[in-house]
């Protein structure tokens, strides 16, 4: 069974929350304040919450199995990301799929999160020294055993979703899409369509540069750790460029009567009944902004000149920097 499909036509757009942030990477996060988020979010109809097990080394999903408790688990789909490996000191240090890993870490999330199962498992990124087929064989192997629901892949080219397919029925995969970055359109999402595959798109506000919310001067009272500072969307002069877009899309927000966070989140959502938008919500009035934005019917008009006010390449700047984007088989 397929996970947050097309399936049966839906007439409002499922949305995602992804949980990264209120662990680590995005500064310093209450746990809280990130409860009450989490928890109102679930509250608010949001069906998909995503971490992964590397993300504060088990934060993310001790939060999730609190923020579950007392909460029916079928309300929820639950997607982990695993396999990334870290050291005690922070640092990444590379990825491990072996089966033997894989049924490894599954166990731990189940533990950590408190629940029996997982929705949608996936690798945050195919490990180089594991073949495909005996990663995706130990998945469908946890599948019939009813430890995990769905498996899902992470930042993968068209060809390697048609070879782990070939293996195993994939139920979901994960890639960066936006008004910034389209390239997911040429490939992965026609695939994933051919094959019945639902696609979760993050990164659907650009990590902040397409929420409307965004300047120099916040960007400034970043933490030093908070890893957008090093994206090059994030540098100038190409800052400059990519925030004059997104005041273009603000403006054209206004005309509509909505933010630009949410005409951003809603030409996302405009692109396919298929696809789900993941947003990164950390706080109550960044969640309450986006739920109210994926309730509007933003019209066909406003999604057009969305697209014309930020055109496919209009962005300056890979989306990662130069190392990152040669570990992500999406990119090769």
């Amino acid at each position: 069974m397929n996970m947050l499909t097309a399936g049966p036509r839906r007439t409002s757009p499922l949305l995602g929350l992804g949980i990264m942030g209120m662990s680590e990477l995005y500064g310093p996060a209450d746990d809280g304040e990130s409860l009450a988020t989490l928890r109102a979010a679930l509250d608010g109809g949001v069906r998909l919450v995503e971490t992964g097990d590397a993300y504060g080394m088990g934060h993310g999903e001790l939060l999730l199995g609190e923020a579950l408790r007392a909460r029916s688990r079928e309300s929820v789909v639950i997607s982990i990301r695993f396999g990334a490996l870290r050291e005690p000191g922070g640092g990444w240090t590379g990825s491990d799929s072996r089966p033997v890993a894989v049924k490894n870490a599954l166990a731990f999330s189940l533990r950590r999160m408190g629940t029996d199962h997982i929705d949608l498992y996936r690798p945050g990124r195919p490990d180089p020294d594991v073949p495909l087929e005996e990663t995706v064989g130990a998945l469908g192997e946890l599948v019939q055993a009813g430890h995990i629901r769905g498996i899902g892949l992470s930042d993968v080219s068209a060809r390697t979703l048609r070879r782990a397919h070939a293996v195993h029925p994939i139920a979901n995969v994960q890639t960066e899409h936006s008004l910034f970055s389209r390239d997911a359109e040429d490939d992965i999402i026609p695939t994933a369509r051919e094959l019945g595959i639902a696609v979760t798109a993050y990164g659907v506000l650009s990590r902040g540069l397409l929420s409307g919310h965004w300047s120099r001067e916040r960007q400034q009272r970043l933490a030093p750790e908070d890893f957008r500072l090093g994206l090059p969307r994030s540098q100038e002069p190409r800052l400059a460029h990519n925030l004059a877009l997104a005041a273009a899309l603000g403006e054209t927000a206004e005309r509509y009567g909505v933010t630009t966070a949410q005409l951003a989140l809603a030409w996302v959502a405009a692109q396919g009944q298929d696809i789900t938008p993941l947003v990164g919500a950390r706080t109550g009035p960044q969640l309450t902004e986006v739920l109210a934005g994926a309730a509007l019917n933003v019209d066909e008009a406003a999604i057009a000149e969305a697209q014309k006010a930020i055109p496919r390449g209009a962005a300056a700047g890979q989306r990662y920097m130069k190392p990152l984007l040669d570990l992500l088989d999406s990119e090769r």
